[in-house]
């Protein structure tokens, strides 16, 4: 029964999105009663957190090594932020909008965890420092940057004149936000951050 409410959710999810797929909707959808689906979760939100995680973890895994295959840190960058803000939003009719749309209509008791936003953004820090010629806390701080631009590129995916990403706009970003190829300093300690003089 767990996995037909599961199944039943991401279908709604994926067709109409969070905000129009009620509890009672995804109990006819799994094709048992309203009451049956709270004995699994505690929530629509819960749900949600549920089917997303692995989700978000198998797309997260299968961008490491589409960017393990790319030798110049100039190209691996650009393909992360194509993937992130053109492909990944994409995806299965946009699910990604689920998360901003559940989040954008929750209360601050709902039950909100941040461990998502924070795995996600760990693993872009990763392939950032990776590319960018910038400390780790550098890195994490444009991740949370990258991250928030997702966030809108995923809500902007099904809208008749949103704004697209492209491969133009990923080698535009990619120069701002500077050299690739981090320089690893005498220490061996990986990069070292530019000066900002």
């Amino acid at each position: 029964m767990r996995e037909a409410i599961l199944a039943a959710s991401f279908r709604l999810f994926a067709a109409q999105g969070y905000s129009d797929s009620s509890i009672p909707a995804i109990a006819r959808e799994a094709g048992i009663s309203t009451a049956n689906v709270y004995v699994y979760f505690r929530s629509k939100l819960d749900i949600l957190y549920t089917l997303y995680e692995p989700w978000l973890k198998e797309r997260l895994d299968r961008l490491d090594r589409s960017l393990k295959r790319v030798g110049s840190p100039q190209e691996r960058l650009e393909r992360l932020l194509v993937i992130l803000w053109r492909d990944l939003p994409r995806e299965n009719n946009g699910f990604a909008k689920n998360i901003m749309q559940a989040l954008s209509t929750t209360r601050g008791g709902d039950d909100y965890s941040p461990h998502l936003r924070e795995l996600f953004q760990e693993r872009v820090a990763l392939w950032l420092a990776d590319c960018l010629a910038v400390t780790r806390a550098e890195s994490n701080v444009i991740a949370g940057i990258v991250l928030m631009a997702f966030d809108g590129f995923a809500m902007n995916v099904q809208l008749d004149h949103g704004m697209a990403f492209n491969a133009n706009a990923a080698r535009l970003f990619s120069r701002m936000l500077g050299p690739a190829s981090p320089a690893t300093g005498d220490d061996g300690e990986g990069p070292r951050a530019r000066s900002h003089d």
